[in-house]
């Protein structure tokens, strides 16, 4: 029996129109992208933000119900990784984090042209497969 995973696809964005698409996704200077957006019905969710986000939840709510608190915190407090994540965008689907192959795919292939121009500067799929995605460190699992 084989599994069947979901998908997901992250964007970087370049430098200069990081900033931008975190303000207005629709910005004139974002486009060609925002085109290739609504056409799958996909919206940006900044990486930064959205671990911000959980963090602020957390704090909130109770840091004891949010397994992730602590690695989260720590990559958003890291001058780095905010540099880093400031860029990456997750692309929600039909408000979904993750979806199925044939739509990951297909907004993939739309986006590859974009890839390397002067908004998009890197492009993966991801799959919902634990062997394939990152551990917390030892030090913040609990």
């Amino acid at each position: 029996m084989s599994e069947t995973w979901d998908y997901q696809i992250r964007i970087t964005l370049d430098d200069a129109v990081a900033p931008v698409a975190r303000r207005d996704p629709d910005d004139p200077a974002l486009a060609p992208l925002a085109a290739v957006l609504r056409k799958h019905d996909a919206k940006l969710s900044c990486q930064f933000d959205a671990f911000a986000g959980y963090v602020a939840e957390a704090e909130a709510k109770g840091t004891e119900n949010y397994p992730l608190y602590a690695w989260t915190k720590a990559t958003i407090e890291n001058p780095a990784k905010e540099a880093k994540y400031i860029k990456a965008f997750t692309l929600y689907v039909g408000g979904a984090e993750v979806y199925a192959r044939d739509l990951a795919e297909a907004l993939e292939s739309d986006l590859q042209p974009l890839v390397g121009g002067a908004i998009v500067t890197h492009l993966s799929k991801h799959d919902t497969n634990p062997a394939n995605n990152p551990q917390p460190p030892k030090r913040y699992r609990q």
